[in-house]
């Protein structure tokens, strides 16, 4: 059992714009907050680290209206894994030639509906998926995902999503004899994934997928690199920079002096240190008269948008601060603490091997908040579990 000790640090966050709006809105919890000037300085930098690339941000990390208006106004391009991403983009202004339907498991309904809508670049990884493609979008642009082994990941991908490199470059020519035009090849390395190297391998594994339709007679010219590139939670993790240096050498070295189309698929990267999740001390209870460690009980928890702490993989920075009218009474001393969320279900907690600690005065009422929570919080909502309603976001515009 780990037992790994994280320290919650007195007070709220290092923007200073959410720390306004907290302090002044009082806004009721649990509810997420993101500084939109942080999402458009992070997608300034991934493009400045990866200039070559396209960037097309997965709108499932985070679909609020507000982000994706602010990324599309930077150039933005979007993965879409649904009907209603697509609705949503299309209200936000994105055109549907800026669309990728990089979901590999469709219906054919779906896939016609986002073709009727101007749709044309769908991803594929099986037989039964190219027919559907081929079936309800006719002509249009597809690229096969690779199977991926998600090493270094906080969060894997690897498994359900891919197909090996044979198995691919058979689909991409099937593409092509059903009258699609078979334009690349993607992977994604896991989300989360604190190692630039890698994205080595799978460039490699890509490579040979190229190379094999090519002695076919077919060119293939994208090459999608995925997501993966990573938040700051509580482990260190390399600069931007390095991950753009790593993969360009790995392009150079696989691909020669005519690489392909580069394409980026970030969204924890341009969203979480975004946002802010404010949560309120619902009980504070040890199991029994000698227990070290205290239990406590917040106003969310994984049925409440803190699903990726499932398996205490993603952890995340906590701070905490004390409602209104009262303050900590013991000049900062601490202990290690159970951390849960509030429904009647024993899944319900999100920290019980990894260690956090927290102030040994804290009561209900007091707020501990989730730093870099912007990417898949709100997201994984589940739509009133126990009666408990899915929390709102508020999206600060840039002061």
């Amino acid at each position: 059992m780990e037992h790994t000790d994280t320290f919650a640090t007195p007070g709220l966050t290092t923007h200073p714009q959410i720390e306004r709006f907290i302090a002044d809105e009082q806004p009721e919890t649990p509810c997420l907050i993101v500084a939109l000037d942080v999402v458009a300085q992070k997608y300034r930098t991934l493009a400045d680290a990866l200039p070559e690339a396209t960037i097309y941000y997965a709108v499932k990390a985070n679909p609020e209206a507000e982000v994706i208006s602010v990324l599309a106004g930077l150039g933005a391009r979007f993965d879409v894994a649904s009907p209603a991403e697509i609705d949503l983009c299309l209200r936000c202004g994105v055109a549907p030639a800026a669309l990728s339907y990089g979901n590999t498991i469709k219906k054919v309904a779906d896939i016609a509906y986002a073709y009727r809508l101007g749709v044309r670049l769908f991803a594929v990884d099986s037989l039964m998926e190219v027919e559907k493609v081929a079936e309800a979008a006719p002509g249009a642009a597809v690229f096969c995902r690779l199977l991926t082994a998600g090493s270094g990941a906080d969060w894997p991908l690897s498994g359900k999503f891919g197909c090996d490199p044979d198995m691919a470059a058979d689909l991409l020519l099937m593409a092509a004899r059903l009258g699609l035009d078979p334009c690349g090849v993607s992977f994604h390395v896991g989300s989360q994934q604190r190692d630039p190297g890698q994205w080595d391998a799978d460039i490699a594994r890509a490579a040979t997928v190229f190379h094999a339709v090519a002695r076919e007679g077919i060119r293939l010219r994208l090459l999608n690199l995925g997501g993966g590139f990573p938040a700051h939670y509580i482990d260190d993790i390399p600069p931007i920079e390095v991950y753009g240096e790593v993969i360009r050498a790995g392009v150079r070295r696989h691909f020669g002096e005519q690489p392909p189309d580069l394409v980026v698929e970030p969204g924890r990267y341009v969203v979480a240190d975004a946002g802010v999740l404010l949560t309120e001390v619902v009980l504070v209870a040890r199991k029994s008269y000698g227990d070290t460690e205290r239990w406590v009980y917040l106003d969310t928890g994984v049925f409440g948008g803190l699903a990726e702490t499932l398996g205490e993989s993603i952890k995340y920075r906590l701070t905490t601060t004390w409602r209104r009218g009262r303050t900590a009474a013991d000049n900062g001393a601490d202990g290690p603490v159970v951390l849960a969320g509030p429904t009647c279900d024993s899944l319900d907690v999100m920290y019980q091997h990894h260690r956090y600690r927290l102030p040994l005065d804290l009561e209900a009422g007091d707020r501990v908040l989730f730093q870099s929570a912007g990417a898949y919080t709100k997201a994984y909502c589940t739509d009133g579990f126990n009666g408990f309603v899915p929390m709102p976001a508020y999206c600060l515009p840039p002061a």
